[in-house]
């Protein structure tokens, strides 16, 4: 199996039962014993001010979850300053 993680990868081994709510972007892996819904973010000041948006990965264990550091989206707006740009003039 061929994985592309960006940034770094951090493992969990989830407990029977435990959750761990991430933003979706975060989630590279996790084993098929792990379950997982999408769940809205409750509350006012963590939908305007939390910085992960309305919605949020739930992962339920038992199970190993490899989570990434550096989702797509920000690595995109990491590298775009550095992309060449072409000028019509």
């Amino acid at each position: 199996m061929l994985l592309e993680i960006d940034g770094e990868a951090v493992e969990y081994n989830l407990a029977p039962g435990e959750i761990l709510k991430v933003d979706t972007g975060h989630v590279a892996a996790f084993e098929p014993t792990v379950s997982y819904d999408i769940v809205t973010v409750k509350g006012f000041k963590n939908i305007f001010f939390g910085g992960e948006g309305l919605f949020l990965t739930e992962l339920r264990g038992p199970g190993k979850v490899i989570l990434q550091s550096l989702p797509i989206q920000n690595l995109a707006k990491e590298i775009i300053p550095y992309i060449p740009v072409k000028h019509n003039d």
